[in-house]
């Protein structure tokens, strides 16, 4: 036999509860973000909080733009204005075709095909030694590999000039195979392929892709080489072009071994070239200023379009708090 409780009817005259309403979700409300001025040090201190903002934007602009904007306003200069004592901040008279004068005269095509040739092979280079050491040190697990990661550390830690010398007599007179390096675009590729930096950024990445993907690949039969090429190399694809840029911008921009390694006019950069030209009495300081400018354009470009791709592959592999 079976006991069931019978239906519960309402008293007459109780009212119900009431139900308590809903309450609508802040806009913008989510997990509280960690920042350097709390919200409520902000509120209080609003006005010298903004006052110090601006007075820092003011002075990064002065730094980093002015000198910009003075290296393209004195190549439309007229060669008389230049040499004024007192420098004109807006030109008065404009020349635009100092520019085409100065890829012409000064030969920036034949130096800017030089300086790309060497920034396209140095990356391929400098991509494929970094990759693998990186990923040596980090999934392959050496006997030595601790030791070997820090004497990778530590050499960051010595001025770029101290190696000068060094690099310059490994490139004079290369060990064991004996080969001069000078004038060659090997002279630049190899040193750039020995990026400690980029390596250890490599390395930090690559230790956040789980071992549980590499150990399914290496049950399934894929060799070492296979999972870089396979898992890898497709998760890690932010920070490769981070560092791409990275080494990139340095081959464009490195003046003073270029200098040393390509003593021969028609195989240096355009860096080189231009500190060249500039020593010479034929050609003007507008045409040169022009030549500056010129060569700067790529790099500006690059950095602007891929600036959130610098800033998102550099934390890509950071662990989340």
């Amino acid at each position: 036999m079976t006991l069931t409780a019978p239906p519960q009817t309402p008293i007459s005259g109780a009212t119900p509860a009431p139900v308590p309403p809903r309450r609508r979700p802040r806009a913008g409300a989510g997990p509280a973000t960690r920042t350097l001025i709390s919200t409520v040090d902000l509120r209080r201190h609003r006005g010298l909080y903004f006052t110090v903002l601006g007075l820092t934007i003011a002075v990064f602009v002065l730094v980093f733009l002015v000198p910009l904007y003075w290296m393209f306003a004195s190549a439309v200069k007229s060669p008389a204005e230049y040499a004024l004592s007192t420098p004109t901040f807006i030109p008065h008279s404009w020349h635009p075709e100092n520019y085409a004068t100065a890829w012409s005269s000064m030969r920036i095509a034949r130096y800017f095909l030089n300086t790309v040739l060497y920034a396209v092979g140095g990356w391929l280079i400098a991509l494929i030694f970094d990759v693998g050491v990186a990923y040596a040190l980090s999934k392959l697990k050496p006997v030595l590999g601790k030791i070997l990661l820090g004497a990778v550390l530590a050499s960051l830690m010595l001025p770029a000039s101290a190696l000068l010398v060094p690099a310059y007599l490994t490139v004079v007179d290369v060990p064991l195979v004996h080969v001069n390096l000078l004038n060659t675009p090997w002279a630049l590729w190899l040193p750039a392929a020995a990026n400690a930096f980029n390596v250890y950024v490599l390395k930090r990445f690559f230790d956040q892709i789980p071992d549980d993907l590499l150990d399914a690949a290496s049950i399934d039969g894929a060799g070492k080489l296979r999972q870089l090429w396979s898992i890898i190399l497709p998760l890690s694809r932010p920070v490769l072009g981070v560092v791409s840029i990275f080494i990139i911008i340095a081959l464009w921009k490195d003046f003073l071994w270029p200098l040393l390694v390509l003593p021969e006019p028609e195989a240096q950069t355009l860096s080189v070239a231009l500190s060249r030209l500039a020593n010479t009495s034929q050609v003007p300081p507008t045409e040169f200023m022009a030549g500056l400018a010129i060569a700067s354009v790529p790099m500006i470009v690059v950095f602007l379009i891929f600036q959130r791709s610098i800033i998102g592959g550099l934390s890509a592999g950071s662990m989340k708090g």
